[in-house]
């Protein structure tokens, strides 16, 4: 059976405010003060991932304001505001409190006078301060907007890093995907997931995971369940890995077109995002292991530039051009002369 992701999980709707904070303060360990003395961040919901300054609609210009996004006050939206009188702060602040956003973060330590703190109060619209800088703070958190609101889907196979390449074992049950795996942890290599892998489409990158159910257990037919970092430790285990390749294990067909040079490059599309596939006959003696370590190998050589199916192609090409008088169908040795070697 040819290899096929699930159908897409439903991104989120929507995420609460307060789960927002709570997990840019615990996670991402961004310093974040509480400015309203209500809370009522458990009632306000973000929607989408992009974020709004607010500097047009303070001025009185709210025609095309996103409202609905998270709104970030940094020092021009600050210094805009200090140099109005404060009737006209409360002004112009009314022109964003008129509306439901969800939650206002000022940045760079900055800080709004208590009348205006009040009039969000008044409209139950949460403030946080944050000492970061407003260019870092938006960065922080939209990489973290986009992984909770990022598309997901599941596969059915075996995630691993090898050499620091992402690789996918998939293939038919049974077919000795996870013994692969395990042979690979024993040689020093890491397991992602096994079984079911979650994947997560970032910034046009697919990141893997296992669920919060198998993280780090592998199943052994035969032998059961094995916990793979109690057996050879932290170091053999990822929680997270971007998925590069994508190896499917095939049963031996001699009906089957074997790619055998690697100029002609596969691919697979996972949530709207190509990834290489190589097809892997299974042969009896084959050693799937050193192949996968190759694979790793030959990935980061192409992705430094040397692509050694097109190296061969081009010397045979080269030779082809040059060769001149009668055809020699002779094979030519790869030295002109044998030194001395007599260990």
């Amino acid at each position: 059976m040819p290899f096929s992701a699930s159908e897409p999980i439903p991104r989120k709707e929507k995420i609460s405010v307060s789960y927002i904070v709570q997990k840019l303060r615990e996670r991402v360990q961004i310093n974040l003060t509480a400015c309203t003395t209500v809370d009522c961040s458990d009632h306000r919901f973000v929607t989408e991932v992009d974020l709004h300054r607010p500097g047009i609609a303070l001025a009185g210009y709210v025609d095309l304001f996103t409202y609905q996004r998270i709104q970030i006050i940094g020092n021009t939206e600050t210094q805009f505001l200090e140099k109005l009188s404060i009737d006209k702060q409360k002004e112009a602040f009314s022109h964003i409190t008129a509306f439901e956003l969800p939650v206002i973060f000022l940045t760079d330590s900055n800080s709004l006078p208590d009348e205006l703190i009040e009039m969000a109060e008044q409209a139950s619209i949460p403030v946080y301060s944050t000492p970061l800088e407003t260019t870092r703070f938006m960065f922080l958190l939209r990489d973290f907007l986009e992984d909770q609101f990022a598309t997901q889907t599941m596969v059915h196979g075996t995630m691993v890093d090898v050499y620091g390449i992402g690789i996918l074992i998939t293939g038919k049950s049974g077919i000795g995907k996870s013994e692969i795996a395990l042979d690979l942890i024993e040689r020093g290599h890491r397991l992602v997931a096994d079984d079911v892998v979650m994947l997560t489409k970032k910034s046009n990158v697919l990141m893997s995971s296992a669920t919060e159910m198998t993280k780090h257990f592998m199943e052994i037919r035969g032998l059961g369940i094995v916990d793979v970092m109690s057996m050879f430790g932290i170091r053999s285990i990822r929680y997270q890995k971007r998925l590069e390749v994508v190896l499917e294990l095939t049963l031996w067909d001699e009906t089957r077109d074997v790619e055998r040079t690697g100029l002609n490059h596969d691919s697979v599309s996972i949530l709207d995002t190509d990834i290489p596939l190589i097809h892997l006959p299974i042969t009896p003696g084959k050693n799937i292991t050193v192949i996968a370590e190759v694979i790793a190998m030959n990935y980061l050589l192409k992705h430094y530039g040397y692509d050694p199916a097109k190296a061969f192609q081009n010397k045979v090409q080269s030779k082809i051009e040059n060769k001149t008088g009668a055809f020699d169908p002779t094979p030519k040795r790869a030295i002109e002369y044998f030194e001395g070697d007599l260990e």
